[in-house]
C-alpha cells in the first residue's frame, strides 16, 4: 500500500494483545490503539504470530493445497452449494460454490463430516490445532476492541461458545479451508472472467462485494487477492505484503450489530491474478468467530458504558434470524457517522498513535475537579436510570444538551418524559446537569465525594442558561 501513497495497515503482535490482571501495560494500550486505528481506516489489521504459530499456519496451507489438488475435477452434484442454501451453523466437510469458483472444507468441532457414500472423509491436516490457535486469537482481539470501547472485560461471553465445548455441543465458530480458481476445477463457465493483454486472469464474484456475518474473522492465504474497502471508499489489497507469520483480521456484521454500529464491518472482494502459472489456485485458511444460534444480539453493554444507541439497534435480534436475513450493504451503514470510534491522524498522514503528542499539547489541560465530578456524577446517574428502565422493560432514548436547549422549561422534554415513565422520585438528580436546580446537583456531588464542592458554586449554571455549559453535558 505504500506504493499507492496510503499509510500501511496497523501491525500488532499477538503477544501484546493478550490481556493480563491488574493495570494495562503500555504495550497493551499501544497495541489496542494501533489495532483500533487500523480498523477505523481500513476495517482490517495485521496480526503477527510467533514463529511456531506461523509454522502451524503455513503447514495448514500446504496441507490444503494437497487436499484440493487430489479432489476430483467434476465434484458430485450434491457437493454443490451456494452461500444461501446451507444452514449457517451446521456446515461441515467439503462443498463448492460454482458462482464464486470456490471450494471449501469446513471444520466445525462437534460435527463429523460424512461423504455421500457414508464413508468418513479425511480432512486437511492440522485443523484442530489451527482452530484452537485462531479461536483464542479472535477472542483476544474482541477483548481488545471491548477495552477501547470502555466496555467491561469479556462482554460478549454470553453469546460465544463454551470453552471447551460441553457434551453434545456443536461449535458455532468455524474454520474454513478454501481454494479459489483451481485450474483443474471444471466450472469456469459459471463465472465472470476477464483476460488482460499480458495474460493475467482477474476474477471478481458476481456480486460486487461481500460481508461476513461473523464477529471477528482471521484469514491467512498463500497468494494476495483480498480487497477491503477503506474509510474513503477505496478498495485496498490488504494481504499484498503479508509476512510468513502474519494474518489479516477484520470485523463482521455481528460485531457491527452488537456494538450499535460503532465498529463497521469489512466490505470484501477477492481478485485472482496470474492464475495461469499456478496448479493449485489460491488457498486460504479463514476462522470466523460466530455467536451462538440460540442467543440474541443486543446493545446492553454499549448502553452500560454510556454509548448512544440509535433506534435501529434498540431491540435485541435473535442470532438465528440475524444470520438468515439479508443485509443490503448500501443501506446498512454510513462510515462517517460514528465519530466516537475514530482517531486523528498525524500531519504526515500516518496512523501512528498520537499519545506522545497529546502529552506535549499545551491545549490538552486536565479537567478541573468540579467538571470531573460532574461528568462522573452524570455517568453514575445514567447507569442507575438505565438499570431501572431495563428491569421495567422500558426502552430509553436519552436527550443531549442541544435537544434540551429549546425546551428546558417545557413539559414534553425527553428527560421529563423518561422521569414520568419510570417513576423517578421528584427532587432526585437525573441524567443531565440542566435538569435540576444547582442545590440539588451540589447535594448529590457532596454525597458522592464529601468535601469536594467548595469550588462548584460558580461552575454550575442555572437551568435557563443551558447553552453556557455545553462541555458539562457532552
Amino acid at each position: 500500500m505504500a506504493g499507492n501513497g496510503l499509510p500501511p495497515l496497523g501491525r500488532v503482535k499477538l503477544s501484546d494483545l493478550v490481556p493480563s490482571e491488574g493495570l494495562p501495560s503500555e504495550s497493551y494500550k499501544l497495541s489496542v490503539t494501533t489495532l483500533s486505528q487500523s480498523l477505523v481506516q481500513y476495517s482490517a489489521a495485521i496480526i503477527q504470530f510467533s514463529s511456531s504459530d506461523g509454522a502451524l499456519l503455513r503447514s495448514g496451507l500446504d496441507s490444503a493445497r494437497l487436499y484440493f489438488h487430489q479432489r476430483s475435477s467434476f465434484p458430485a452434484p450434491d457437493m454443490i452449494h451456494t452461500s444461501d442454501s446451507r444452514e449457517w451453523c451446521k456446515t461441515s466437510g467439503y462443498y463448492m460454490d460454482p458462482q464464486l469458483w470456490q471450494e471449501t472444507y469446513d471444520y466445525r468441532p462437534g460435527l463429523t463430516p460424512i461423504e455421500p457414500n457414508n464413508t468418513m472423509e479425511i480432512p486437511p491436516g492440522g485443523l484442530p490445532d489451527i482452530f484452537c490457535l485462531l479461536g483464542k486469537t479472535a477472542r483476544d482481539i474482541l477483548d481488545a476492541i471491548s477495552f477501547y470501547l470502555n466496555l467491561r472485560s469479556s462482554p460478549f461471553t454470553e453469546i460465544l461458545d463454551n470453552v471447551p465445548l460441553r457434551n453434545s455441543e456443536i461449535s458455532s465458530s468455524v474454520l474454513s479451508v478454501c481454494c479459489h480458481a483451481r485450474p483443474s476445477f471444471q466450472g469456469a463457465q459459471h463465472h465472470n472472467l476477464t483476460a488482460h493483454e499480458e495474460g493475467q486472469l482477474v476474477m471478481y464474484p458476481d456480486h460486487e462485494h461481500q460481508v461476513d456475518k461473523s464477529l471477528i474473522s482471521l484469514v491467512k492465504s498463500d497468494k494476495p487477492g483480498l480487497h477491503i474497502r477503506d474509510l474513503h471508499g477505496r478498495w485496498v489489497l490488504v494481504d499484498v505484503d503479508l509476512g510468513p507469520q502474519e494474518v489479516i483480521v477484520y470485523p463482521g456484521l455481528a460485531l457491527y450489530q452488537a456494538t450499535a454500529g460503532y465498529v463497521n464491518p469489512a466490505l470484501l472482494r477477492t481478485e485472482f491474478n496470474s492464475m495461469q502459472g499456478s496448479m493449485y489456485g489460491r488457498c486460504s485458511v479463514a476462522f470466523k468467530l460466530m455467536p451462538k444460534s440460540m442467543t440474541s444480539l443486543n446493545c446492553s453493554e454499549m448502553r452500560a458504558a454510556g454509548h448512544g444507541v440509535e433506534a435501529q439497534f434498540q431491540l435485541p435480534i435473535p442470532v438465528d434470524d440475524f444470520m438468515q436475513r439479508s443485509h443490503p450493504t448500501d443501506q446498512l451503514f454510513n462510515r462517517h457517522n460514528f465519530q466516537s470510534f475514530s482517531f486523528p491522524t498525524a500531519q504526515d498522514g500516518s496512523m501512528k498513535p498520537l499519545m506522545k503528542r497529546r502529552k506535549n499539547n499545551s491545549r490538552c489541560k486536565p479537567l478541573p475537579p468540579s467538571k470531573r465530578l460532574r461528568l462522573e456524577a452524570q455517568r453514575v446517574l445514567k447507569e442507575r436510570v438505565q438499570d431501572i428502565a431495563d428491569k421495567k422493560g422500558i426502552k430509553l432514548r436519552f436527550c443531549n444538551l442541544k435537544e434540551c436547549e429549546n425546551h428546558i422549561h417545557a413539559l414534553d422534554s425527553p428527560c421529563a418524559n423518561i422521569r414520568m415513565e419510570i417513576g423517578w422520585p421528584p427532587g432526585v438528580p437525573f441524567v443531565h446537569p440542566h435538569d435540576l436546580p444547582n442545590k440539588a446537583k451540589i447535594s448529590f456531588l457532596e454525597a458522592y465525594v464529601p468535601g469536594a464542592t467548595h469550588d462548584m458554586e460558580l461552575s454550575f449554571t442555572d437551568p435557563g442558561q443551558g447553552s453556557q455549559h455545553t462541555s458539562s453535558c457532552n
